[in-house]
């Protein structure tokens, strides 16, 4: 893999301050969430850290392949980066008291990050354009 081209996905995510993360759980579905920050461990690995909302992390368990896109609409220049979940860390844990919670659906309580091993990397815009391999 390219780092170059990592490096500018990860550029593009700073400067749009979120990216779309898709995962697919042990029954067929997909889900897409949005995260906050991307960025490159030493090793080339991309991490994806956010409050993930438990389908993902469910669908991460059952199944680690994962699509990371960047996307700038004003620009339509992006990137989708596409891979299997190596580690899931927990960074920051709330308690999960909120007075009245029992009435309410579940909100994320962990702060995750995701550590991906990114496999392949594609162009993505609205424009016609090609799947192949960057």
């Amino acid at each position: 893999m390219k780092r170059a081209i990592l490096e500018t996905a990860v550029n593009l995510a700073e400067r749009l301050g979120h990216i779309f993360v898709t995962t697919v759980g042990a029954d067929g579905l997909p889900h897409v969430a949005a995260a906050g920050r991307l960025g490159l461990d030493r090793d080339g690995r991309a991490e994806v850290t956010a409050w993930f909302c438990p389908a993902t992390v469910e669908n991460l368990q059952a199944n680690p392949a994962v699509s990371l896109v960047v996307w700038d609409p004003e620009t339509d220049t992006g990137y989708q980066l596409l891979g299997r979940n190596e580690q899931l860390l927990e960074l920051a844990v709330m308690d999960g008291y909120i007075p009245g919670s029992d009435e309410q659906p579940s909100f994320p309580q962990v702060e995750r990050k995701m550590v991906v091993r990114v496999e392949t990397v594609l162009d993505f815009k609205h424009a016609p354009h090609s799947d192949l391999q960057m």
